[in-house]
C-alpha cells in the first residue's frame, strides 16, 4: 500500500487500514515507506540512493500496489509524484529497454478527500501511471470525507463506502489469481 499523505493521522492512512482489514488473510499487506526519498535529480541517479534502492526492491517484489491518496490542488501530492518518478526511471544507466519496477505492475487507486472525492487526482494519477506503463485497474474508489471529520481527524466510513473498498479489494486480489 502506498499512502499519498505523509501525515500520521491522514484520512488516506485510515482508509488504507480499513482496506487492509478487508483484505485480511487473503494477501500479505504492507505499507511502503517513502518519506525519505530525495527529490529526483539525475545528478544523484547513479549510483541510486539507498532509499531509492529500498523502494524499488519493495515495489518490484510486490504483486500489486494499492494507492490511497488525497487531492492537492486538483492533482496528486508532489511527494507521491516524486516516488512514481523514481519508480519509472531505468535502473541501469541509459537502459530504456529493460522494464522498470513499475512496468506492468497492477495498481489500484483510491482516495479520500473533499466533496469531489479526489476525482481530479485519481484521473491525473491514472494518466501518469498509464504513461509509465503500469497496469491501472479500472475500478477506483473515491471517498468524500464528511465535514465533521476535518475537525476530529477521524474518518468514519458509511456502509456504502466500505462496500466500495471491499469491491476494489476483491478485484485487486482476483487479478492476482
Amino acid at each position: 500500500m502506498i499512502i499519498g499523505s505523509l501525515r500520521a493521522k491522514s484520512f488516506n492512512r485510515q482508509l488504507a487500514k480499513v482496506a487492509g482489514e478487508i483484505i485480511g488473510d487473503r494477501a500479505d499487506v504492507s505499507e511502503l515507506f517513502y518519506g525519505d526519498l530525495p527529490l529526483l535529480n539525475q545528478d544523484i541517479e547513479f549510483p541510486e540512493p539507498a532509499a531509492v534502492a529500498r523502494v524499488r526492491k519493495a515495489v518490484g517484489e510486490a504483486d500489486a500496489l494499492w494507492i490511497f491518496t488525497p487531492e492537492y490542488n486538483s492533482s496528486y501530492p508532489g511527494h507521491l509524484k516524486n516516488l512514481l518518478d523514481w519508480l519509472s526511471r531505468p535502473v541501469i544507466p541509459m537502459d530504456y529497454a529493460t522494464p522498470t519496477c513499475i512496468n506492468g505492475k497492477r495498481v489500484a487507486i483510491c482516495g479520500a478527500g473533499g466533496k469531489a472525492a479526489t476525482a481530479n487526482c485519481r484521473a491525473k494519477l491514472s494518466e501518469l501511471l498509464l504513461f509509465v506503463r503500469a497496469n491501472v485497474l479500472p475500478q477506483q474508489a473515491g471517498i468524500a470525507v464528511p465535514p465533521e471529520a476535518w475537525s476530529t481527524d477521524i474518518l468514519i466510513l458509511t456502509d456504502e463506502q466500505v462496500a466500495l473498498l471491499r469491491a476494489q479489494a476483491d478485484e485487486l486480489i482476483k487479478q492476482q489469481s
